[in-house]
């Protein structure tokens, strides 16, 4: 406990899903930390949750003077900043087949997924490398690391994100900043929900049901990875434990992207 004791820290997309996993996990760990999303009846309600240590401001990360005010309240509100975690996302709109994709969310998805990564990492980095330094943690997906069909635009933006992530690294280390990427895989969260129609929700959560079992079957641990997971390896990379790692992208998906399960028969 207490391993964050002190640090200041800004998490993008902070109310729901990943991102309160992080904050409360940060916070449990002594972290006074900032919370910015869009959802803004959640992020005050968590923030207040949290007590003192916490505070929220409503962001929307797809346009960077939003993102840059976020940095710039939690350096007023608590004196500083030591970490920042990028994690805001948006899934985009499912599509039987890529044939069928008109692209309109193209913009946003970008916006949100890659533009406000790199938004967030410049204007932390910008205070960050007056300051001694600090961590830098981008979210992004093993959709970016494995090819796959469906949701083309997402898993172009996470694939972004992992090499926008280990640049930064090598351009900021002059500054003891350290940039790592955390790739989850199948966590459930809300995100594929939320890019959902009222009419097509049915549709999208059968087809997204589909999916996870195919990925339950891909992936060498059976257990189901959780929200914890994700905040266990986010609170590494945020502490001192990880002070000579910069650049890395570390999956948290049951190992997943290290290759398909072999299945063998037992001998009778």
């Amino acid at each position: 406990m207490n391993e964050l004791a002190g640090k200041v820290a800004v998490i993008t997309g902070g109310a729901a899903g990943l991102g309160e996993g992080l904050a409360r996990r940060f916070a449990a760990e002594g972290a006074l930390v900032m919370i910015g999303d869009v959802e803004k009846d959640c992020g005050a309600a968590l923030a207040a949750e949290l007590g003192d240590g916490a505070s929220f401001l409503a962001t929307d990360v797809s346009d960077p003077g939003q993102v840059g005010g976020l940095i710039a309240a939690a350096v007023e509100r608590f004196g500083g900043l030591d970490i920042m975690v990028n994690n805001a996302g948006v899934s985009g709109t499912m599509h039987r087949r890529f044939l069928d994709d008109d692209l309109a969310d193209f913009h946003h998805v970008m916006g949100v997924n890659v533009l406000g990564v790199m938004a967030g990492t410049r204007d932390a980095a910008r205070y960050m490398s007056a300051h001694g330094g600090g961590s830098i943690i981008n979210l992004t997906s093993i959709g970016g690391i494995q090819a796959g069909g469906g949701v083309m635009t997402y898993r172009a933006s996470k694939a972004a994100v992992i090499q926008f992530t280990k640049s930064a690294a090598i351009e900021l280390a002059h500054y003891e900043i350290r940039v790592n990427a955390i790739a989850p895989g199948n966590i459930r969260t809300a995100i594929v929900a939320k890019s959902a129609s009222a009419e097509d929700r049915e549709r999208i959560e059968q087809f997204e049901e589909g999916i996870r079992a195919q990925m339950r079957a891909d992936r060498p641990l059976k257990r189901e990875g959780t929200v914890d997971d994700v905040a266990e390896a986010a609170l590494y990379f945020a502490g001192d434990r990880s002070r000579y790692v910069t650049g890395t992208v570390l999956p948290i998906d049951g190992g997943t992207v290290a290759g398909k399960v072999i299945v063998r028969k037992e001998k009778p």
